[in-house]
């Protein structure tokens, strides 16, 4: 139904800030919950952050909580997550993933579209 493409990604210092940004076509936003993930090297895919189909929920992995925010605009068919005071352990490819539930979860399984990621590399 709905395809994402993410893009914002690229190589940045410790400390210093990123904003992700998810498209989305062939289908609306505002119907779906959206989350971020993201893959580091020989490790599963983890959980970043979450929003709810209005915006008004959100959920952040411990790591990120407090450094990174998660927001949309449906009517724009956007997504972003903006990254503050970056660490090199933030280094991964970031997935931008949608579900069609409409609570927030942190389950992969619940996600079933995906963007095909975008690469984030910090250096200290």
């Amino acid at each position: 139904q709905v395809q994402l493409v993410e893009s914002g990604g690229g190589l940045a210092q410790a400390g210093d800030s990123l904003r992700l940004s998810c498209a989305a076509s062939g289908g609306t936003l505002s119907v779906y919950s959206l989350a971020w993930f993201r893959r580091s090297p020989g490790k599963e895919r983890e959980f970043v952050a979450a929003i709810s189909r209005s915006g008004v929920s959100t959920d952040y992995r411990r790591s990120a909580e407090g450094r990174f925010t998660i927001s949309r605009e449906n009517a724009k068919n956007l997504v972003y997550l903006q990254m503050n005071n970056l660490k090199p352990e933030d280094t991964a490819i970031y997935y931008c993933a949608a579900s069609d539930n409409a609570y927030l979860g942190r389950r992969e399984s619940l996600y079933t579209f995906w963007g095909q990621g975008t690469q984030v590399t910090i250096s200290s």
